[in-house]
Parts: C-alpha cells; sequence; structure tokens
C-alpha cells in the first residue's frame, strides 16, 4: 500500500492520500447544507449558560458581603 502510484504516477509514501480525499469531499457537501436555525442553538444555549453563571456567582456573592 505504500507503493501505490498516486493520481501524477508519484509514489504514495502514506498510501492514504485517496482515502482522505475521498473522506473530505465525502463531508464537503454536509457542510454546505448547514440550516441556519439549527446553528443558532448551540449559540442560545451558551448565551443562557453564560447569564445563569453571572447569577450565581451576584448570589453567591450576595451571600458572602451578606
Amino acid at each position: 500500500m505504500a507503493n501505490n502510484p498516486g493520481p501524477q504516477g508519484n509514489p504514495d509514501p502514506a498510501g492514504s492520500t485517496q482515502m482522505f480525499r475521498a473522506f473530505v469531499d465525502e463531508g464537503a457537501p454536509q457542510a454546505r447544507q448547514a440550516d441556519p436555525v439549527a446553528s443558532s442553538g448551540p449559540r442560545i444555549g451558551l448565551i443562557v449558560g453564560i447569564v445563569a453563571a453571572v447569577i450565581v456567582v451576584a448570589a453567591v456573592a450576595w451571600l458572602a458581603l451578606k
């Protein structure tokens, strides 16, 4: 497998260039079909998490200073 000639006739020392290209070409169409509504989901979760963390820190500080 290490001596398989590549597309230009050069030997591919790793023997996996064609497998890598097939993997990259297979994943490319899926990345282009990303739904904008679905991509906003993690962003909303991040914002909610940050707000919750700020509330918890504020509550702990308020209890500590009370």
